[in-house]
Order: C-alpha cells, then sequence, then structure tokens
C-alpha cells in the first residue's frame, strides 16, 4: 500500500460540491422562511 503524504490529495471537486450543498441548504431555508412569514400574514 503506498505511503499517505498529507496535503497532496486534490480537493477542488469536493470544495465545489460542498459549496453547492450549502448554497442548497440557504435556498431551500430561505422558501422555508418565505412560506412561513406569508402564512403568517395571509392566514389571520
Amino acid at each position: 500500500m503506498a505511503e499517505h503524504k498529507h496535503g497532496s490529495m486534490n480537493v477542488t471537486e469536493h470544495e465545489k460540491t460542498f459549496e453547492g450543498f450549502v448554497r442548497a441548504v440557504v435556498y431551500v431555508c430561505t422558501f422555508a422562511l418565505g412560506v412561513l412569514i406569508f402564512l403568517a400574514i395571509y392566514n389571520s
């Protein structure tokens, strides 16, 4: 088995995937908050 060298792995794809995941979570939370505000305003 090859010896592991710390810091030698290319993680650009991992970083792009994580950025997309965080962006999707922000969009979903913003949408959910918007729906809750809409329901609070127009349901009463």
